[in-house]
């Protein structure tokens, strides 16, 4: 028989030679042939990517024969058919049939499901890159930059006054701007203070003021005195924290207002801004008690707020106008219309001077940015709050401008919570299947925004705490080649630091918070903290006699 008659030949085209099947007969010896043409080539290696197919013990002559499976009487394989006469399939056309509607489905082969995947340089680039990571230390974690919106990690703790309940509707809840401290104020002619552990929060004083129904109580900037005033008098009561003394300020020369209510302190602690009746407002000396000048608008005044460097006023109408005022000259610097509103009831300014928020009888609330609002004789909200039904009566941002709260005493449970700067709600907060918060009268952030209280009609002041804790994994100095690490761990009710053997803390601040080596080893690390003007003073003691204190910046 010649080649070209032999049954397993086959002749290429384009080959120009003649290729034979794995084996050649020389007799009865079968010999490989060798293959040297490039195809051949590629064959072998297409081969090599693929495990080696092993010969099977027994082979069914059954399963040789094609089965038919039904796709008419199947409510599931009834939609792959694609004409009537595809009533049955075989196996093979079957999972053929299934292979395409998954890869439609998936829109192609998934990268998982390919059996010859070769690696290529971005993959060895992110295996380097693993190994790297795995090599050495560094800024691995850090703060996340914004607060996620959505859903809010909130924990309800023991009511603030729990220590000294009351029937009494609550008037003010305000945290002290430096201490673990808050004050409740009521109609029950007292404000208490309150310890902050989010467990007991146990009582620290009382101060009763005979026939006083407390209108509203505040904290002066340092924390060194507490403002009051009253539902029917013209009296303003100032207690002196450091002496114990509680003095009251019957007359200020040149004040002709019968009752004093509503009033506002500058946040560098320079002034007393007291809303009086038929559009005035009275700007005292927070020292002295002093009238320094009044300022007029048109209407009545229903709310006012400080800027945050305390250089500007806005005060809101009861007709829905917004004053901006000059602290210098005492001269009105614009005004516009708060959008949409017929009658303004609350203003808020942020503390890091990005927005001003309005609240109107409607129960919209417009945010604005603050530099539009200087600028703008019309401005345009970023956005407007519709979530509440009646007038806006409290509006709080927290302090990292990541939080505004917006609260209507007009309604039951009628308090939100809104993300900025996304300007959405969070969807988790109030509950409303619990329905434990009632009337807001009052609400307020602590310092470092971990807890937030509302006081409510019932005489309730309400906690809850921000579960959103804080790492911070910070580079150190580079010793001997090797980069060592400290770990430091914020959380609104505590701090924590671990510090790596050999190494021993240096630095002041937390975001620059670098390491040294230590020549002696130490054995053991004890941290103290005092929350002292809006700082974190941590005592590191090893052992024998050495110890480091340094002070760092609160994160949470």
């Amino acid at each position: 028989m010649s080649r070209s008659e032999h049954p397993c030949t086959s002749v290429g085209p384009s080959a120009g030679s003649v290729r034979y099947g794995p084996y050649q007969d020389e007799g009865r010896k079968k010999v490989p042939v060798h293959e040297d043409s490039d195809d051949s080539e590629v064959e072998n290696e297409a081969k090599d990517n693929f495990p080696p197919q092993k010969k099977p013990v027994w082979v069914d002559e059954e399963d040789e024969d094609e089965e038919m499976v039904d796709m008419r009487n199947n409510r599931f394989r009834k939609d792959m058919m694609k004409n009537a006469s595809e009533s049955k399939l075989s196996k093979k056309k079957l999972q053929k049939r299934l292979k395409e509607e998954f890869q439609h489905a998936m829109g192609g082969v998934p990268a998982w499901a390919e059996r010859s995947k070769r690696k290529t340089s971005s993959d060895d680039e992110s295996e380097e890159d693993e190994d790297d990571l795995l090599q050495r230390t560094g800024n691995f974690l850090s703060t996340s930059a914004s607060l996620p919106r959505g859903i809010l990690k909130m924990k309800n703790c023991q009511h603030a006054n729990a220590e000294r309940p009351t029937t009494a509707q609550i008037s003010s809840v305000q945290f002290h701007p430096c201490a673990q401290v808050v004050m409740v104020a009521g109609l029950d002619n007292a404000f208490s203070l309150f310890q902050v552990d989010g467990k007991t929060n146990p009582k620290i004083q009382s101060i009763y003021l005979e026939k006083f129904p407390i209108f509203k109580a505040c904290f002066s900037a340092n924390g060194e005195q507490v403002l009051a005033t009253s539902t029917h008098s013209k009296v303003l009561y100032v207690y002196d924290m450091l002496a114990g003394k509680l003095i009251p300020v019957h007359q200020v020369r040149g004040l002709k207002e019968r009752i004093v209510r509503s009033f506002e302190v500058s946040p560098d602690g320079s002034f007393l801004l007291i809303n009086g009746i038929a559009g005035y407002s009275h700007l005292l000396s927070m020292k002295t008690k002093e009238l320094i000048g009044s300022m007029k608008i048109n209407g009545r005044v229903s709310a006012s707020a400080f800027t945050s460097d305390s250089k500007k006023i806005y005060t809101y109408s009861g007709d829905g106008e917004v004053y901006v005022w000059d602290m210098n000259s005492r001269k009105c610097l614009n005004r516009f219309v708060d959008e949409g509103s017929l009658r303004g009831l609350s203003i808020a300014a942020s503390r890091n001077g990005q927005y001003v928020a309005c609240g109107s009888g409607c129960g919209v609330v417009n945010i604005y940015n603050q530099d539009s609002c200087l600028q703008e004789t019309n401005p345009k909200p970023i956005k407007a709050i519709m979530n509440l039904v009646t007038g806006v009566t409290s509006l709080a941002f927290n302090p990292t401008t990541e939080i505004l709260a917006v609260a209507s005493e007009k309604m039951k449970e009628a308090v939100r919570l809104v993300h900025l700067p996304s300007c959405t709600v969070f969807s988790n907060f109030p509950v409303m299947k619990k329905k434990s918060i009632s009337h807001v009268r009052s609400m307020d952030f602590s310092p470092r925004g971990g807890y937030f209280a509302l006081g409510n009609e019932k005489g309730k002041a309400l906690m809850y705490s921000q579960q959103a804790n804080r790492f911070a994994l910070l580079d150190g100095d580079s010793v001997d080649g090797k980069c060592a690490s400290v770990l430091v761990v914020l959380t609104p009710m505590k701090s924590s630091i671990h510090v790596p053997k050999g190494y021993q803390a240096a630095d002041v601040s937390i975001r620059d918070f670098q390491l040294r080596p230590e020549n002696k080893p130490h054995f053991g690390i004890s941290v103290t903290l005092d929350f002292r003007a809006h700082k974190l003073t941590v005592q590191l003691v090893f052992s024998e006699h050495a110890q480091i204190t340094v002070e760092m910046k609160a994160m949470a």
